[in-house]
C-alpha cells in the first residue's frame, strides 16, 4: 500500500486548488482499507476518500486528516440471460466503465459518457446526464464501515437513490469499495428522452441508437459546454456544473411561475422531477440573475461556455471560490426567491 504524509492536494483535483492532506494513502485490498480504517479510529482522525477530485473543493487550510485513494479499479462481468451483472472496483475510472460497457453491449450508462471521476463516486452523487442516472443500473453497493471496519451491501432500493443524491452522500459512515451494475445485453441504448440529445442524433424521443453513438454525441456535447476534462480546454479547470438544478414542487412552482409572469419573463424549459415536482435549469436562473458567461471575479470566472460551471484562471483561492459562488447563489436567491445548493464536496472547513 502506497503512503505518505503532507500530501498536497490540489494537484489531485481538476480546480487546482486547496492545501495538503495530513497523509494520503492507497489501500489496494479491503484488508488494507481495514487498516487504514482502523488506525484513524483509534486515533480519532478524519477520513475522506478521493477519486479523481472532479467534484471536490480542498479548503485552503487542506485536510487534517487522512485521504484514501482507492486502487480497487478490476471490471468483471457475469452472463444472465437477457442481463449481464457486472462488478466494479470503487477505484475504476468512470470512463473506463462506460467505454466497456458500449463496446460489450451492456446498456445503461451511455449517456452518461464524459463525466469524469470513479465508479465509486458514481452512487455517491447518483450521477445524472441527458435523462440517464446512474441509480437505474446499479444492482448493488458493497461498502465498509469506517468505524467497525465490517462489510455490508446495499441493495438498490437501500441506496435512497433520489435526484444528484444517495443515503451515501448524506451518510458518510461508510466508504464504496465495489459496485455491482445490471445492464441490458443490447448494442442499442435505453429509449432517449433528452430533447437535446435526441435532436443531436437526429432520432425522435423515445427511439434507441447505437451505444457508441450515443456515447461519442454526449462527449461532444459535454466537450462544448466544457464539460470533459481536457488540458487543452481552460474552461475546464473546474469541477463541473457547480449547483444542482433546484427542485420546485407544485406550491413553490406555482409561486415561480407566478412571479415570472408579474415580471414577463418567458419561463425556461421545466424537466419532470416527479408528478408534482419539477427542475428548474440552474444556469438559467444564474443568467437571468443578471451574471453572464466569461463574467469574472479575480482568479475565478463562470465559464464560456456554460454558466453552471465556475471556473479558475489560475492562483486562486478556494475561499474566493466559494466567496463568488455565494454571490451567484444570493443574487438568484433575492431575485427568484429559489436556492440553489452547491453540488462539490468540500475537503476541510467552510471558510468563516
Amino acid at each position: 500500500m502506497k503512503s505518505a504524509c503532507r500530501v498536497p492536494l490540489a494537484p489531485m483535483t481538476t480546480l487546482g486548488l486547496g492545501g495538503n492532506a495530513a497523509r494520503v494513502d492507497e489501500p489496494g485490498s479491503d484488508d488494507e482499507l481495514r487498516e487504514v480504517v482502523a488506525r484513524c479510529a483509534q486515533q480519532g482522525e478524519p477520513i475522506a476518500v478521493l477519486g479523481h477530485g472532479s467534484n471536490v473543493i480542498v479548503a485552503d487550510e487542506g485536510f487534517s486528516g487522512t485521504v484514501i485513494r482507492l486502487a480497487h479499479r478490476k471490471i468483471t462481468g457475469i452472463r444472465d440471460g437477457e442481463y449481464v451483472n457486472v462488478s466494479v472496483g470503487a477505484g475504476c475510472d468512470w470512463a473506463e466503465l462506460v467505454a466497456t460497457a458500449c463496446d460489450e453491449g451492456w446498456a445503461g450508462i451511455e449517456c452518461l459518457a464524459g463525466i469524469p471521476g470513479t465508479v465509486g463516486a458514481a452512487p455517491m452523487q447518483n450521477i445524472g446526464a441527458y435523462g440517464q442516472e446512474v441509480g437505474a443500473s446499479i444492482a448493488s453497493v458493497r461498502v465498509l464501515h469506517k468505524r467497525s471496519g465490517e462489510v455490508a451491501v446495499y441493495t438498490q432500493s437501500d441506496c435512497g437513490f433520489s435526484y444528484r443524491d444517495s443515503v451515501f452522500k448524506r451518510d458518510l459512515s461508510s466508504i464504496i469499495t465495489e459496485v455491482n451494475f445490471r445492464f441490458a445485453r443490447e448494442k442499442t441504448s435505453k429509449p432517449l428522452r433528452y430533447a437535446e440529445l435526441c435532436g443531436a442524433l437526429n432520432v425522435r424521443e423515445g427511439a434507441s441508437a447505437p451505444l457508441r453513438l450515443v456515447a461519442d454525441t454526449v462527449t461532444k456535447l459535454r466537450r462544448k459546454k466544457g464539460m470533459v476534462i481536457d488540458a487543452a480546454d481552460p474552461d475546464s479547470r473546474s469541477a463541473g456544473s457547480f449547483f444542482v438544478n433546484p427542485i420546485l414542487r407544485a406550491r413553490a412552482l406555482g409561486e415561480f411561475l407566478g412571479g415570472l409572469r408579474r415580471d414577463g419573463i418567458a419561463p425556461p424549459t421545466l424537466f419532470a422531477a416527479s408528478d408534482d415536482a419539477k427542475k428548474i435549469p440552474a444556469a438559467w436562473l444564474i443568467e437571468q440573475a443578471g451574471f453572464r458567461k466569461g463574467e469574472e471575479r479575480g482568479a475565478f470566472r463562470i465559464s464560456t461556455k456554460h454558466a453552471l460551471a465556475l471556473v479558475h484562471t489560475g492562483g486562486g483561492t478556494s475561499t474566493e471560490l466559494l466567496g463568488f459562488a455565494h454571490e451567484i447563489s444570493d443574487r438568484v436567491a433575492l431575485r427568484f426567491g429559489v436556492t440553489l445548493a452547491r453540488e462539490p464536496v468540500l475537503f476541510g472547513k467552510e471558510p468563516a
